[in-house]
């Protein structure tokens, strides 16, 4: 097994508000909103926890928590503390992806990438290849691999994360891409589906185009 740089694990969760919670009186829908707010504030001072909105841009999620640590374990005590909270017990949880960080195998590819600060829009999904692609030689893949490299190149814009879900979810890459202008975007995905590799993606469903804001904001967006 050769030495790989793995790097944390990252955990995106996407959270659809319960009909049920908009029933409560205002002054209970405040104590929740500010009990839940407080919550991701204790946990954000133990590890990284970014929070982003889905309202307006999904029908069936409201909410996007993406968090970042060396541990697992920590995933287990956020969920532990929304499931034991007001608001908690009234959300679903529409997606869960758990991944981790690593360099690609691929020359050129980068090191295990790292979640910036500073972009507005966050646009994530699953990404499975076909079993052809594993099929192929690692300079054919490599080749291919080199285009896609190229076509990013011309993208500056946008900040690519690929994080890796093999054996621990049903996908096996997890994509997230961070840019201030979501037509950006849009342009770079229309050229990636000309290249080589493109044909060997199996699946790359469902996408979220997510907008990044304070959990106070996030949570006043759905109620």
């Amino acid at each position: 097994m050769p030495d790989i740089e793995y790097d944390n694990f990252l955990k995106i969760t996407l959270f659809k508000l319960n009909s049920s919670y908009r029933q409560l009186d205002a002054d209970e829908r405040a104590k929740g909103k500010a009990e839940f707010a407080e919550l991701i504030g204790k946990h954000s001072a133990e590890h990284d926890i970014r929070t982003y909105s889905t309202v307006g841009t999904r029908s069936d999620a409201e909410l996007m928590l993406v968090q970042d640590s060396p541990s697992v374990d920590t995933f287990h005590e956020v969920s532990k503390s929304i499931n034991r909270s007001l608001m908690g017990s009234h959300l679903d949880q529409a997606y869960s992806y758990l991944s981790i960080r690593r360099k690609s195998r691929y020359k050129h590819g980068g090191g295990a990438p790292k979640l910036k600060e500073d972009y507005k829009y966050m646009v994530i999904y699953p990404m499975t290849k076909s079993r052809p692609w594993y099929e192929k030689s690692m300079q054919e893949r490599q080749q291919m691999m080199n285009d896609h490299f190229r076509v990013g190149k011309d993208y500056p814009m946008v900040k690519i994360n690929t994080s890796y879900a093999f054996g621990m979810d049903d996908t096996e890459f997890v994509l997230s891409f961070e840019m201030d202008d979501p037509s950006d975007f849009v342009s770079l995905v229309m050229d990636l589906r000309e290249v080589p590799a493109a044909q060997y993606t199996a699946t790359e469903i469902p996408i979220f185009t997510t907008i990044k804001m304070p959990i106070a904001e996030a949570l006043d967006a759905m109620v």
